[in-house]
């Protein structure tokens, strides 16, 4: 009992961490300011690939990569959702260093409800009429966006399509998060090196004539890239699934709260009105997924005794 619960803690900690270090994501973009969204994502993969390639070397883990690479399955999976990723990535730091931090708290918001539209769409899962009330109404939101303030819908909508894709396929990858994030960093490499050494060459790029602090902050990134992702990997093994599921509000709250609060974005009526929308769908999704799952807890419980149940 006291281990279980400790593992608890202790995945409780892990998700903390990992959401509070995406939550808090778009402070460290903007210190970087000068710097393309394509330069930073280029360096972004490179140092990425180097940190994870340590931690692999650290660990021990070179032989559940090789297993990946030897797996067509898995190696395709992996190069749809490095491009997936690079995407997101992309897209995301884009919208940091232009002042659309709302419009990218928004997508993140809008991710869990797109994970349910992929299962409807591609797995034909059933929704309740209270799921299926949440998620016309979120979509009343976004519209109610697109039609007052809609200049960054595209940013909101990119993310939470494209995260969305990614985590879909991503699951029919049977990789662990290191080995599957060190794939995926290879496959993007080539060409994130090949594009910082052509911006050099082109004089639009210039990490050699960059501050040493500024130099340090692309460097970093591998680091920032890869230890929430791990920490996010540890929490999901120790804690239940429905905690884990309220934890991932966390990052786009603190993003939210960063984009208002200290870099001034508007917070308009139509933004009030789309997110306290999706704040209501996402409550009614969560209280009904707690109600289905108590339902079905009850119904299957009595079926798995073999003696008598107390």
């Amino acid at each position: 009992m006291i281990e279980n619960r400790d593992n608890v803690r202790a995945g409780l900690l892990y998700g903390l961490g990992a959401y509070a270090i995406w939550g808090v994501l778009p402070l460290y973009f903007k210190l970087m300011a000068g710097v393309s969204a394509t330069e930073i994502v280029a360096h972004r993969i490179v140092w990425s690939l180097l940190f994870l390639a340590a931690l692999a070397t650290f660990w021990r883990r070179w032989n559940g990569i090789r297993a990946a690479l030897r797996t067509r399955r898995v190696m395709a999976a992996l190069a749809l959702t490095a491009t997936l990723i690079a995407m997101n990535w992309l897209i995301y730091i884009f919208a940091v260093i232009n002042g659309h931090v709302l419009a990218g708290s928004l997508g993140y918001y809008l991710n869990p409800l797109v994970n349910v539209l992929l299962g409807v769409a591609i797995l034909k899962e059933r929704l309740s009429r209270a799921q299926l009330g949440a998620v016309l109404l979120a979509a009343a939101g976004v519209a109610v966006l697109a039609w007052r303030a809609g200049d960054g819908l595209w940013i909101s909508l990119s993310l939470a399509l494209s995260f969305g894709l990614y985590g879909f396929v991503r699951k029919v990858a049977p990789v662990d998060a290191l080995e599957g994030l060190a794939i995926e960093t290879a496959i993007l490499a080539p060409v994130s090196l090949a594009w910082i050494l052509w911006l050099e060459g082109q004089g639009g790029g210039g990490f050699g004539a960059y501050s040493a602090g500024l130099k340090a902050l692309l460097v970093i990134g591998g680091a920032v890239t890869a230890a929430p992702l791990l920490m996010f990997n540890a929490a999901a093994k120790r804690l239940p699934y429905s905690t884990l599921g309220f934890l991932q509000y966390l990052a786009p709250s603190l993003q939210l709260l960063l984009a208002v609060a200290v870099f001034g974005e508007a917070f308009t009526s139509a933004h009030a009105l789309c997110f306290g929308a999706i704040w209501t769908a996402l409550a009614v999704f969560a209280w009904e997924g707690v109600r289905l799952g108590r339902a079905r807890a009850r119904k299957i419980a009595p079926e798995e005794c073999l003696e008598p149940c107390p």
